[in-house]
């Protein structure tokens, strides 16, 4: 019997694929110590920068611009006492209230350079012996200052901010501009600010027409608008007028406003 073919050898099976490791990925970096400090320096960084940059340039817009409202005004108005602000050049202004202004706030203006340390060290005397009857001792400038660029505070922030100001007005602008500026922005009343809108509010004419016994009132408000009136005086409100007007015609004949009105 005829011996059988040989049978083909099965192929041998391919062995079975080992799966293929993912791609390792790259470790993260390691974490970086102080980020935080970083971050705090940045932002100390540029609050610096902007406290130093950006009052210089505000000084320098309202040596020539009008001043078209206020931190005060705002908070004023969000409380309900309205608004009444009307810009008039120094021009327009009757020199009576310029007079009045220095003998009742600051009676050395033409000669200090923004602080009264005189009037500072009185008022704190003042204060320490009759607490309840606090006296202030900021000069025109300072006022100005305040009114203009900041809010009503009596935080040392407020107060350092108010110096930087200070130094930066009187060294921009000038006596005369500082004054200007102060009658235009000052509070004379609810919702009053200026010589020229309380000038129309309470005696129905401008600033020009004012006479000395109308800027003396006016004058004896400025400590505290909100609660004494000119349209309306009371007896101390009567008392500190003719003080101040007596006390005008001394800046008058010392030649005290010089700085403003010659």
């Amino acid at each position: 019997m005829a011996q059988a073919a040989a049978r083909p050898k099965p192929a041998p099976r391919p062995a079975p694929s080992r799966p293929r490791p993912a791609p390792s990925r790259p470790a993260p970096p390691p974490a970086r110590r102080g980020g935080g400090w970083r971050w705090l320096r940045s932002l100390v960084v540029g609050l610096l920068i902007f406290l130093i940059v950006a009052p210089p340039i505000a000084v320098v817009v309202y040596r020539f611009a009008p001043v078209p409202i206020t931190i005060l005004m705002i908070e004023r108005l969000a409380q309900g006492h309205g608004l009444d602000h009307r810009w008039v050049p120094l021009s327009s202004i009757s020199p009576a209230m310029t007079r009045a202004v220095v003998a009742s706030e600051d009676a050395n203006f033409c000669s200090h350079h923004g602080f009264d340390f005189g009037a500072i060290q009185k008022a704190v005397a003042h204060n320490d012996a009759k607490p309840g009857r606090i006296r202030g001792g900021s000069t025109v400038s300072q006022q100005t200052a305040k009114n203009v660029f900041l809010w009503p505070d009596r935080s040392w922030v407020r107060k350092g901010l108010e110096a930087w100001f200070t130094v930066l007005i009187e060294l921009v602008w000038g006596k005369a501009r500082i004054m200007e500026v102060y009658l235009n922005t000052v509070e004379m009343g609810p919702g009053v600010y200026g010589v020229e809108a309380a000038s129309q509010r309470y005696f129905h004419h401008g600033a020009r027409t004012l006479s000395p016994a109308e800027a003396s009132r006016l004058a004896a408000i400025l400590p505290n608008p909100l609660k004494w009136s000119a349209a309306d005086p009371g007896p101390y409100v009567r008392r500190r007028t003719g003080k101040i007007d007596a006390r005008s015609g001394t800046v008058s004949r010392g030649g005290l406003a010089a700085c403003v009105l010659d």
